[in-house]
């Protein structure tokens, strides 16, 4: 019974018109208004031969059959058919049906005028205004009489040429003042069924608002354009290309059609609200029936890919402000986002924050700019290939397009030695790209030495961030350090304790005095992306993954790993309650090399005077400088001495798995405690003696350490004694 109901609905939604055959056979709107202007532009050549005889027996056969229907005005077809032709190439968007309709019009409009002005002069109506202008100027004629009746079709003609020059090709002006009146247009038309948004990334003069992260411009603040630079010049943006190419979402009804269809298969009706057309995805948002649970939508994605034949396919259920679930299908055709064009956006210009940057345009085809100082850490993750790097790069380069090294320094580390060093020439960089471990933290230890001198700077200024000392000190500012690692797995495999615990620290603190951290990992573990991390950097970048597990490690959510690539991402921050798909902006290896050779050369004479009198550049190379060990003594020792006296025996495996260190410095850490007579030497397979016991807290075997080994003492008291003087300068007031 229930296979009999089903075969009768089926046959009723194909007797409707509503079942979908053969998709893949469609053709473009693009494609069939092409077709139908090489038709008429074909059929004016005709008769044009046909006119002055050279068109064969069947042109004169149809100029004959013209002349009758049409009269004299047959000889303004030619004309009438060439404008088609050129309206419907030129066309960009809507049906053929106001242009065809437009030419019916005017014949209509010119016979009649001609019929008219034959019946008051007693002329054979048949031979000047034809069957056409005859039978349609009778009634007319002989209800109004001569004039009305040239009135009333001179009106028709007049509203042929109004539609006609509403079709002709506009300027960009005179496009925006009818953008509004056209999508009224196009509702009419096609009914509240959907509302499709144009597939054109938008123009510059026609661009919306950048949609700011952190928040709009304010009144009453600068903007980055007013902030004095003194003999620095900014790069120009004509370093940067401009976007190319244009996305195409394929036939638009045929996919809002099969997603209604599909859905209704399972009893979900919806009606398609919009769509969405961006550079990598379009998403068609519909709002479902009241009474339908997400979960049954969601449920149904492998079924609404197998019906569009498009993967990976994502929902978003439901589209964050909106009472909307949104279905995102890849584009047929990728267009590529510059990062020029985000430059040059409004939401860029006017933010007053240094710390600005683009990261690409959402799935409608936006701007998406965001601050660094709002997050105020950010975190990006993403498998081999997806675009980590050109993400950095992008970030770096809309930094130089905004701050000078008065206003924005940088601490580039790159593990991979092959991304980053085209930066060395730039007078904004701290210290030259650091490319080993050791120099990477010995950097994060001067960041916490220069974050702790500037909140003793605050605390006697009386402020409470860096924007507050600013405001009141102008002629000593203060410069934004943001230190951006490439590949943190990388360090995190052999020092993951002691990054960790700096990182973590700096994310906590640092944000007050201008200090930010920009991480990238290929490999998003919770060896590398650990809990502390990921509680301090709530700002995060999800490029594309491999599984859902390592997708879920950086955003908590599923869905990176349904992305495609070459810099499409998910980005969340505190601002959102739910990731944002972005297509972040390409930018090649040569557009680098311009910018950072242009800043260079430019600014050569301007960067050599303030480098002399660097005191921070000088200190943070200072600080690089420092030997793995200050004085041969471990920061590690403390806590493996802890640990041998714990367990009552030393070895280095035991060293490896408490401390998780490498066994080379595990072995160094137990030369250490030998020499400090803390263990006895290695014999060979026997395990080493531990001198001291357990039974005694940590001062008392200090104690007696120093009374037995009087000699010793220059190594283990001065220590604590310096160690017990800094803190005492960092908390005096």
């Amino acid at each position: 019974m229930a296979k009999k109901k089903k075969n009768k609905n089926k046959n009723k939604n194909s007797s409707n018109g509503e079942g979908i055959s053969f998709p893949s056979f469609s053709i473009a709107t693009r494609t069939k208004r092409l077709v139908l202007a090489v038709l008429c532009g074909t059929l004016a050549l005709v008769f044009l031969f046909a006119f002055f005889d050279k068109a064969g027996a069947g042109g004169n056969a149809l100029l004959s059959f013209s002349q009758d229907v049409l009269g004299k005005g047959v000889f303004l077809v030619p004309l009438l058919l060439l404008i088609a032709a050129f309206i419907l190439i030129r066309l960009s968007e809507g049906g053929v049906r106001p242009v065809f309709l437009s030419l019916f019009l005017l014949l209509l409009g010119i016979d009649g005028l001609l019929a008219g002005f034959s019946r008051m002069k007693g002329l054979d109506v048949k031979d000047i205004a034809g069957l056409f202008g005859s039978f349609a100027s009778l009634p007319v004629f002989a209800t109004f009489g001569f004039w009305v009746t040239e009135l009333l079709f001179g009106a028709v003609l007049a509203v042929a040429l109004v539609i006609l020059w509403q079709l002709l090709p506009k300027s960009a002006k005179e496009q925006l003042a009818l953008k509004e009146e056209s999508v009224e247009k196009f509702k009419k038309v096609f009914g509240e069924e959907f509302e499709a948004k144009s597939e054109e990334l938008p123009s510059p003069p026609q661009e919306k608002q950048a949609r700011l992260a952190g928040s709009s411009t304010k009144s009453g603040q600068k903007s980055q354009k007013e902030i004095p630079m003194g003999n620095y010049k900014l790069p120009p943006v004509d370093l940067l290309d401009k976007e190319t190419g244009e996305p195409s979402a394929g036939d638009i009804k045929i996919y809002s059609a099969i997603i209604q269809k599909t859905l209704q298969n399972f009893d979900i009706p919806v009606e398609i609200a919009e769509v969405n057309i961006g550079p990598t995805v379009t998403q068609y948002a519909f709002k479902p029936a009241e009474g339908i649970k997400l979960s049954r939508i969601t449920a149904l994605q492998n079924d609404l890919a197998l019906a569009l034949a498009a993967h990976p396919l994502r929902i978003e259920a439901p589209i964050p402000g909106k009472a909307l679930v949104g279905i995102e299908i890849p584009n047929k055709i990728r267009a590529q986002v510059r990062l020029r064009d985000l430059v040059e956006s409004d939401g860029f210009k006017n933010s007053p924050s240094p710390l600005t940057f683009a990261l690409g345009r959402d799935v409608s085809g936006s701007p998406v700019i965001t601050d660094l100082a709002k997050m105020p850490h950010i975190m990006v993750a993403g498998a081999t290939g997806s675009g980590k790097t050109i993400a950095l790069n992008n970030l770096i380069l809309s930094f130089l397009y905004r701050n000078s090294p008065a206003q924005l320094r940088f601490i580039l580390v790159d593990p991979k030695r092959v991304e980053f060093p085209v930066y060395n020439d730039l007078p904004h960089l701290l210290t030259p790209v650091i490319l080993d471990t050791q120099r990477t933290i010995n950097a994060l230890k001067w960041l916490t030495k220069e974050m702790e001198r500037r909140f003793l700077v605050f605390s006697k200024a009386r402020v409470r961030d860096i924007k507050s000392y600013h405001a009141l000190h102008a002629q000593e500012p203060i410069p934004y350090i943001v230190l951006i690692i490439d590949e943190l797995a990388d360090l995190m495999a052999t020092r993951g304790k002691e990054i960790e615990g700096m990182i973590v620290r700096l994310a906590q603190m640092a944000r007050a005095v201008g200090i930010h951290l920009v991480l990238a990992t290929q490999r998003p573990s919770v060896e590398v992306i650990t809990g502390l991390i990921k509680a301090n950097i709530t700002s995060r970048v999800a490029l594309q993954v491999a599984s859902q597990i390592d997708s879920r490690t950086i955003l908590d959510n599923a869905g990176a790993e349904k992305l495609l690539g070459l810099g499409d991402m998910l980005f969340l921050s505190a601002e959102f309650g739910k990731p944002k798909r972005i297509q972040g902006a390409y930018i090649s290896d040569k557009e680098v090399k311009r910018v950072v050779g242009w800043i260079a050369k430019e600014n050569q004479d301007v960067v050599t005077e303030e480098i002399e009198e660097d005191e921070l550049a000088q200190s943070a190379q200072n600080g690089l400088d420092v030997s793995e060990f200050e004085g041969g003594e471990d920061p590690l020792y403390e806590e493996a001495k802890r640990v041998v006296m714990e367990y009552q025996k030393a070895s280095a495996s035991l060293l490896q798995r408490r401390l998780r260190v490498g066994y080379a410095r595990a072995a160094r850490l137990l030369d250490l405690l030998e020499q400090q007579k803390v263990i006895g030497p290695g014999e060979g397979a026997k395990p080493r003696e531990v001198y001291l016991g357990r039974e005694k807290g940590p001062l008392e075997l200090l104690e007696q350490e120093n009374t037995e080994s009087p000699e010793e003492e220059p190594s283990s008291v001065p220590q604590s004694e310096t160690t017990e003087d800094k803190d005492s300068r960092w908390f005096s007031p």
